[in-house]
């Protein structure tokens, strides 16, 4: 086992694909961002107690896939994304004159 002290900001690099953030903490917590690929499992240990899993590979937590977005929600998502990037050039054209 690896223990590393880390600043607010800095972060590790796990393989290829994984990127750790610590982003500070607080009392007994510590904050971190965890950018991997989505297949790849990551749980905390309460949840694999909660669930009478051990924290040993191969034991995996399911997770329920996030529902579709409705074809209507996506085209209001990219009408009100659109409208966004329009704002923000008329306001970028603005600033530079």
């Amino acid at each position: 086992m690896l223990k590393l002290t880390l600043k607010a900001g800095e972060y590790l690099l796990i393989g290829d694909g994984i990127k750790v953030v610590y982003t500070g903490g607080s009392n007994n917590n510590g904050h971190l961002l965890i950018d991997a690929p989505k297949s790849m499992n990551i749980a905390r240990s309460g949840i694999l107690e909660k669930y009478g899993m051990a924290a040993e590979p191969g034991n995996r937590v399911k997770h329920h896939k996030d529902r579709d977005l409705s074809p209507e929600a996506k085209a209001k998502i990219k009408a009100i994304l659109m409208e966004e990037k329009r704002k923000a050039r008329k306001e970028e054209k603005a600033e530079a004159k």
